[in-house]
């Protein structure tokens, strides 16, 4: 996959693309179906992703609250993965957030980036002051030789996919509800960073990864999968990890520590992604030490039960 960022500088080989519009955090089941009607739209040209780093909502309001469900880095794997071969990671800046619909469309899709189709959620607003629907685009796509299809809305259980609904039942400790509107587990991907080597003298070493800058899942206890993506230690594992501020170290900034099963080795440095599983129980504070082992002891042989299901 071929990445993008400046629309004004694309190659030759970059242009002519059909191309799914949008934000695309978390990749979910309707960001998907969004990206297979790009597909079919023009089976012969090169299937592409157009997307905004910063996401505007960061662009718009710098110090509002974590939301995102995945970094960038996270959200390439996961679009190459479903076949993307060009993804367009446009520069969200004020002069783009400038442009107006007909220039957006004009500016942008034509004359930039040379898209041959291009797929939007109904839902989908763009240029200043998100004044352009998507019945806009159709319109400019007729007059600027590209072709638009609309995609409809998702539901699942009277509910519409969105990254918002995501959001709230990781939110409310329902990871089980979020992948069914993911259509793959919620991967935190990181890499392992220094700890203060707590769960090792407690016989649980852990690998410690930030979750600054993405949306905050139910702190505690959760069974999880995971994949170690680099590094001598490459491959799949099961475990458990504890997502939160560590209540009984007086902790602040809230992480994520992954006890993988069965393994003996060094992480430091290496790239993880901790799929969240199911939700075991929330952050508590023990009485001493060995309260808080003997729960460890007892989160993991429920984790391996859960996990060895799957």
């Amino acid at each position: 996959m071929r990445i993008i960022r400046d629309y004004q500088f694309v190659e030759p080989q970059d242009r002519g693309a059909s191309a799914a519009i949008g934000n695309f955090d978390g990749v979910h089941i309707g960001h998907q179906s969004v990206i297979r009607l790009a597909r079919e739209a023009e089976p012969d040209a090169p299937l592409g992703v157009v997307t905004f780093e910063p996401h505007p909502r960061e662009f718009f309001v710098p110090d509002c609250p974590p939301f995102r469900l995945m970094r960038r880095g996270a959200r390439a794997h996961r679009l190459e993965k479903l076949g993307v071969e060009r993804l367009y990671e446009l520069n969200f800046n004020a002069a783009l957030a400038g442009l107006s619909p007909e220039e957006f469309a004009r500016n942008v899709i034509r004359d930039g980036l040379g898209l041959r189709h291009v797929v939007v959620g109904a839902d989908f607003c763009f240029g200043k002051k998100r004044s352009g629907k998507a019945e806009d685009l159709i319109h400019f796509g007729r007059e600027m030789g590209f072709g638009v299809t609309i995609a409809p809305l998702l539901e699942k259980s009277d509910h519409t996919i969105s990254s918002t609904a995501i959001r709230t039942a990781l939110s409310e400790g329902r990871p089980r509800e979020a992948a069914a509107m993911l259509g793959h587990w919620h991967w935190i991907e990181g890499p392992v960073i220094g700890g203060e080597q707590r769960g090792r003298e407690l016989g649980f070493p852990t690998a410690n990864m930030s979750i600054e800058g993405l949306h905050p899942p139910a702190f505690g206890v959760y069974a999880v999968l995971v994949d170690v993506l680099d590094g001598p230690h490459k491959g799949s594992y099961h475990g458990a990890a504890s997502l939160g501020v560590r209540p009984m170290f007086d902790g602040e900034v809230p992480n994520i520590e992954t006890f993988l099963f069965d393994f003996s080795g060094d992480l430091y440095g290496a790239t993880l992604s901790v799929a969240l599983v199911d939700y075991l129980r929330p952050e508590l504070k023990f009485d001493g030490l060995q309260a808080l082992i003997d729960q460890m002891d007892a989160d993991c042989a429920r984790a391996r039960q859960i996990l060895s299901a799957l």
